[in-house]
């Protein structure tokens, strides 16, 4: 077995360990609005639950060169955003978004989505979407080297669920229903595929 001191690895061998190992990743389609109105998305897969009580998701937003990304730009002057979950159906649409644009480009026109008003927070959502999550800003931290690489690592407060009601049974969410995506490594995604069942011990 290899043995790897990741401090001896540069960033891309690093990252590609991590995206290739940590698999599969669910992937969250975010939609922000920029302080000039434009709506903004784009998808992430460093993206997962942190709490259930209060409901709450977490995002890692890379930089770029020490860039920091319109998304999370948004997020922390506007503290709302919301979170979908990419699925079979919206899957082609969604990569389409993550082409690089200027800020005052909307990837949703881009991508030909359609925007749907929220309930509790002023961000759009998109309709294509079979669950999406209201979210309202609880923490932000910058991590890692910000003038070379680094992140912002954010955490969102799920403020209200929309889910569509043909997947939505007993208090239950089908999972072949939802028919979500995953990202694995480099232009490779996975579908939900055998289920089984093991019982948890007591």
């Amino acid at each position: 077995m290899l043995s790897i001191d990741p401090t001896e690895n540069t960033e891309r061998e690093n990252y590609k360990f991590l995206i290739g190992s940590i698999i599969p990743r669910p992937i969250a389609f975010v939609t922000t609005i920029s302080k000039d109105g434009v709506l903004n998305g784009a998808p992430f897969s460093y993206f997962n639950i942190v709490s259930s009580n209060p409901p709450m998701i977490s995002l890692s937003i890379q930089r770029l060169s020490g860039k920091q990304k319109d998304t999370a730009r948004n997020i922390i002057e506007s503290k709302q955003f919301v979170v979908h979950i990419v699925d079979e159906e919206n899957v082609e649409k969604i990569n389409k978004t993550a082409a690089s644009l200027a800020p005052e480009q909307s990837e949703i026109e881009l991508a030909n989505l359609t925007p749907v008003e929220s309930v509790k927070i002023s961000v759009p959502g998109v309709k294509e979407a079979k669950i999406r999550m209201e979210c309202s800003l609880e923490h932000s931290l910058e991590l890692g080297s910000l003038d070379t690489t680094g992140c912002d690592f954010i955490i969102g407060k799920v403020v209200q669920f929309h889910i569509k009601n043909e997947i939505y049974e007993n208090g239950r969410i089908d999972p072949r229903g939802l028919a979500a995506v995953s990202r694995l490594a480099g232009n490779n995604y996975a579908k939900i595929g055998e289920v089984f069942e093991i019982e948890r011990p007591k």
